[in-house]
C-alpha cells in the first residue's frame, strides 16, 4: 500500500499513527512484522509504503479494513493527504 500526505506532515508521527493502525488490526501477522517506511519524495506528497503481512484468505478483508482505518487515524491526527490541484490565471488581452 502507498500512502501519500502532506509535506508539512511529521515523519516519525505519522509512521507511528500508520503502524498502530497495522497492530490494531488482529489479522495483520505480526511475523513477519509489518513495515511501514518512507518510500519516496513524491510532486505533492511524502508517500510512505505501508506493508502489512496477512494469511492469503484474509486478503481483501485487510486490505479494505486497513485503507479505512488508515484514512480515519490520519484524520483523528490532523495529518493531511494532499490531492493534486492545478492553478490556472486568466489574463484578459
Amino acid at each position: 500500500m502507498t500512502i501519500g500526505v502532506s509535506y508539512n506532515a511529521d515523519i516519525d508521527q505519522t509512521k507511528a499513527v500508520l503502524m498502530d493502525v497495522l497492530l490494531a488490526n488482529d489479522k495483520v501477522m505480526q511475523t513477519p512484522a509489518p513495515f511501514v517506511g518512507v518510500l519516496e519524495m513524491g510532486d505533492s506528497s511524502v508517500n510512505f509504503a505501508v506493508r502489512p503481512h496477512c494469511d492469503p484468505k484474509d486478503y481483501w478483508d485487510v486490505f479494505f479494513s486497513v485503507n479505512e482505518e488508515l484514512k480515519k487515524a490520519l484524520d483523528r491526527n490532523a495529518i493531511s493527504i494532499p490531492f493534486p490541484q492545478r492553478d490556472v490565471h486568466l489574463i484578459q488581452a
